[in-house]
């Protein structure tokens, strides 16, 4: 059994903690056989390989009695990047456990189980629901919407550099004005809506026009502001920064693309370029 997870790309701007959307980077699961103790096999640095390793213990968390398991393990989704690893992790170990215990799990079942380990819906749901979906916690559990999928390409730029989510929050403001709330609000609500409404034009302006995060973390991630430039003198709908960073995520038409990412190098980010796609499909399982 094969268990393949995607990467996300969280916040979109101004959908702080609560947007998400699979995107074409994957983590694949393999089950090589029962083992006496969990072994997990891969060349992910940093990473546990035994039973602390995050898929095993997401797997206990949504079967305490699962039997260990040798697992063979591959990605490409780059590590605290902004690119939810840790979620595409976690899902994973709840899919282990589902398929295994053949616990019959629905999606709505999964979210809330993700989200409780990871504390937010914004990654885990896109990658169990697949596509463009706005989540939040209410009345003790998770609630999500799938918005209609994004028709547009996804250049990322992927800096050499970590940056962890501790690290980014810890420049964020501890509270904001009401006036900078409502602001703040004012343009996530019509972003949505305008995401909703398939009016991208005004998305992308409302996509940029972030006042909860990017403002404070940008001095984190200085080559936001030069792609934003490079992206709107090549045509792109907009760029933001991907989750917590350090990715930075530019939208844009697929002919557009390729004469984007040239600018790139051009203009001296030579770091970790991939030409991505959001991805209409959730988690998947093979045999």
């Amino acid at each position: 059994m094969i268990i393949t997870t995607s990467a996300s790309s969280a916040n979109l701007g101004p959908g702080f903690d609560s947007i998400g959307m699979a995107v074409s980077l994957y983590l694949k699961v393999e089950v090589v056989e029962p083992s006496k103790t969990w072994q997990v096999d891969h060349d992910l640095p940093g990473i546990a390989h035994d039973a602390s390793n995050l898929i095993v213990q997401s797997a206990l968390k949504t079967s305490p009695h699962l039997e260990p398991m040798h697992l063979k393990v591959t990605s490409n989704i780059p590590l605290a990047r902004g690119l939810g690893s840790s979620s595409s992790a976690i899902v994973a170990g709840i899919e282990l456990a589902n398929q295994m215990q053949h616990l019959q799990l629905t999606d709505e079942q999964k979210v809330e189980l993700g989200s409780q380990i990871e504390g937010h819906p914004d990654n885990i749901a896109p990658t169990i629901l697949g596509g463009l979906v706005v989540g939040s916690f209410v009345n003790g559990h998770f609630d999500t919407v799938q918005l209609p999928f994004l028709p547009y390409s996804l250049v990322a730029y992927i800096p050499h550099y970590q940056l962890s989510t501790k690290k980014s929050r810890s420049v964020l403001p501890e509270n904001l004005s009401r006036q900078q709330a409502v602001q703040a609000s004012a343009i996530a609500n019509t972003f949505v809506a305008s995401l909703a409404m398939g009016n991208y034009q005004q998305a992308g302006e409302l996509m940029q026009a972030d006042l909860f995060h990017e403002p404070y973390r940008q001095k984190l991630v200085p080559e936001l502001g030069k792609i934003r430039q490079l992206g709107q003198e090549s045509g792109a709908l907009a760029t933001y920064l991907s989750g917590a960073g350090s990715t930075v995520m530019t939208v844009i038409r697929q002919d557009l693309a390729a004469d984007f990412i040239k600018k790139l190098p051009a203009h001296g980010l030579n770091d970790r370029i991939e030409l991505l796609h959001p991805l209409k499909q959730g988690v998947q399982v093979s045999y």
